[in-house]
């Protein structure tokens, strides 16, 4: 399982031109499932998602994190980060979970992270999304859960 946190002002995602789900400061997280991802997964990754310290405090420039500055996550599923581009121009997909493993686990990983009351929105699994963000920065972190 990979998270690509991003550390915004402010983000957005919109399917068929109407805005479902926003934050401001925080994080926005893209999420992506392997095959041999599990909920113990998800849960690790939640973990390291809400520890993550990518934000400023007066001594240090990436010294809090998201639960430390009150801040928000927006998570939003993307399957491509599980793509194979070891070979050719084309990237391959046969890492990435199915559509219905990953749900799962996805959706764990988003209880994960409610689970300690921190606010979370999170984009339509599988859809056609158009996400928005002022990238504060920018600070972009890839996590593995592994």
């Amino acid at each position: 399982m990979r998270a690509l946190l991003q550390r915004v002002n402010e983000a957005s995602v919109s399917v068929g031109g109407r805005e479902i789900a926003a934050v401001g400061r925080g994080l926005l997280v893209l999420v992506g499932v392997f095959t041999d991802d599990d909920e113990t997964a998800a849960q690790r990754l939640a973990e390291r998602t809400l520890a993550a310290r990518v934000f400023p405090d007066d001594a240090k420039p990436m010294n809090r994190s998201v639960v430390d500055i009150g801040g928000a996550i927006l998570v939003v599923s993307q399957f491509t980060l599980a793509a194979d581009t070891s070979r050719g121009n084309r990237p391959g997909f046969g890492p990435a979970a199915s559509p219905e493993m990953a749900h799962r686990i996805y959706d764990h990983y988003v209880e994960c992270l409610r689970d300690t009351g921190t606010r979370v929105a999170v984009g339509e699994f599988g859809a056609d999304m158009q996400v928005a963000l002022v990238n504060d920065g920018p600070v972009t972190i890839l996590l593995d859960a592994h």
